[in-house]
This record gives C-alpha cells, structure tokens and sequence, in this order.
C-alpha cells in the first residue's frame, strides 16, 4: 500500500510540476489580444497602444488579432473557447455587458466564460451630426429630431457596438425613436456622416474627435459630467437640458475561463503598469480619455463593473427592443 501511495505521490507531482512552473515563468512566449472589432477602430486604437506598453513590462511581444462580427460576440467566443494559459486574451468594451442582453442566442455565458484582469479605460461619447444639419445647438437637435422622426437617421457601426448603445440612450433620452441605420464597422458609418447620407451618430471620442477639432462634422453633446479639456468648446447633455445621458463606453481585459489567478494577477500588473505609460497617458488625453487608474486595474473592479453594467441596461434595451439572433 505503502508503495502504491508513493507512486500516486510521484505521479502527481510529475503532472504538477509543468503547470506550476507555467505559471512561475509566464509569460516565455508571445500573447495575442483579441479585439472583437474591425482594425483602425475606437477599440482597436485603445488596444494597440495599451498592449505595446504591457509587452514591456511582460518582456513578450503582443499581437493584436481584430475578429469582428456579430457586435464583438464571434470575437469573445473564440477567446471564451481558448486555452486558458493566459496567452489569448480579449480586449472588449461595454458590449461584453449589453450582449447579455442584446442577443437571444448569445455562444457563452457571459458572467461564467471569463476571467478578469482590469479595467482599461473608459471613453465619453460624443452625439454629433453631418456638418450641415440645421440646428444650432443641442436643443436644436432634438427639436429637429423629434419634429422628423420619420426621416432622421441615426447611424451606427452595427448591433451592440457603442454608437449603437449610445443612439438607443439618446433616443430614449428624447423620448423619441428615430431610424437606426446600422452599418459593418465604425469606419462606414463614420465615411456616411461625413458625406451628409445620415444626419446623427453617437461615438467614442476616440474616434470623433479628430473630426470635431477638423470642422467635418458637428459636435452638439459629450456624454460627461464635465466638459472634455480637448474639446472646451463642446456643451455636456446636461448643460443642454437632458439628464440621463452621463455614460462612457468602458473597456476590460479579460482572459479564458480557468486561467490560473497567478497569470491573471501578472496581466492585471503588467496592464496597471502599462496605464501609468507616459506615452499611453499622453495618447489617450489626445483622444478626450484617460486611462482607468490602479486600483480599477484589477480582477476584482473589472468583475463588480461587468455585473453592475449587465442590470443598468438590461431595462434600458429591453424597452428599445432591438435585439440581435
């Protein structure tokens, strides 16, 4: 028995040893992100600069892998179905949470298919409209709007993306449905509101604001409580007359199911340090956010925001109706 006992001992011991050490030398090689949307968009702008400044720190190069489709769920299912080494990861925003909701025939769990690393920022929005809408100002706007419901488009870069979220809140704001024109990616919806063929989006300032400071389009609104330092000019929704609009479109790394917490602990280390960047915090500020501070860089902060996220617009979708298969 003795010796029956010693073997099992000897085994097991032998099994356990490579999965320890993983975990002790992590990472010994390369580290792919994937972002659930198109490249040259406002989550893959966040993730690239974010991910060389966590390479860094982890002395592994990190490759960014752009999955788009399906409002970022084909994405976060490949990474859901990874290996859980801590060597695929997914960088995705708010949509990890009004998914839940969103698509009746969702490929995961949302709250059960992920581990948690951080927080990584969160980006105001901003509602603007083709260059030369009528209205002055934000009452304007909605004045406009509700005068021609049946004929102001709203566009957006598809089901669950944030200009898709950040219109449904507006028009729920107003009180108000308008006609959603949902397009394949930010860059196409973008490309339409320049050439004046729909009249108002609602995007991240990652991605509106090059266009607010060169004058191709007109900015009404940002969805802050204070007004943005790289767009001074630009009135909140509550200094236009609308409440219930203050929101930004956060963003969260996270890891497979069953990663080991040690790994998830280095990543949620090597992503405080890589916030902290100087060149992250200059970036960012050019794009009207600011990285997500330490303490908010952490499983634990990422977890309590996913979960309080999925309550908060779980209502608000469900009176929209707007649901994806």
């Amino acid at each position: 028995m003795k010796s029956l006992l010693a073997s099992i001992a000897i085994a097991t011991a032998a099994f356990a040893l490579p999965h320890a050490a993983s975990a002790q030398t992590y990472p010994d090689r390369s580290i792919t992100i994937v972002v659930p949307f198109s490249a040259g968009g406002p989550t893959d702008t966040v993730t690239r600069l974010v991910a060389e400044a966590m390479s860094k720190d982890l002395g592994q190069q990190i490759i960014v892998e752009n999955v788009g489709g399906a409002g970022g769920t084909l994405g976060a299912k490949q990474v859901a179905d990874a290996e859980p080494d801590g060597y695929k990861l997914l960088l995705y925003h708010i949509g990890m949470a009004t998914t839940a909701t969103l698509y009746r025939n969702l490929p995961f769990k949302t709250l059960d298919a992920f581990e948690y690393v951080g927080l990584v920022t969160d980006v105001p929005m901003t509602i603007l409209a083709r260059k030369d809408m009528e209205a002055a100002d934000f009452a304007g706007l909605v004045e406009y709007a509700k005068a021609n419901a049946d004929k102001v488009t709203v566009a957006n870069a598809g089901i669950g993306a944030a200009s898709h979220l950040c219109g449904m809140l507006f028009m729920s704001a107003i009180g108000t449905p308008l006609v959603t024109v949902p397009y394949k990616g930010t860059g196409p919806a973008m490309t339409d509101l320049l050439g004046g063929q729909v009249d108002i989006m609602c995007d991240q300032t990652t991605n509106t604001t090059k266009h607010i400071q060169a004058g191709t389009v007109k900015a009404y609104a940002v969805t802050t409580p204070a007004r943005l330092d790289v767009l001074p000019d630009v009135p909140t929704t509550r200094e236009a007359g609308i409440d219930g609009m203050e929101f930004g479109i956060w963003h969260g790394l996270y890891a497979p199911k069953g990663t080991p917490a040690e790994v998830t602990e280095r990543l949620s280390k090597a992503l405080q340090v890589a916030l902290k960047d100087p060149n992250v915090v200059a970036r960012f500020a050019e794009l009207g956010t600011a990285p997500s501070s330490e303490a908010d860089a952490t499983p634990a902060a990422l977890k309590a925001k996913l979960e309080s996220e999925i309550a908060r617009w779980k209502p608000v979708i469900e009176a929209a109706g707007q649901y994806a298969d």
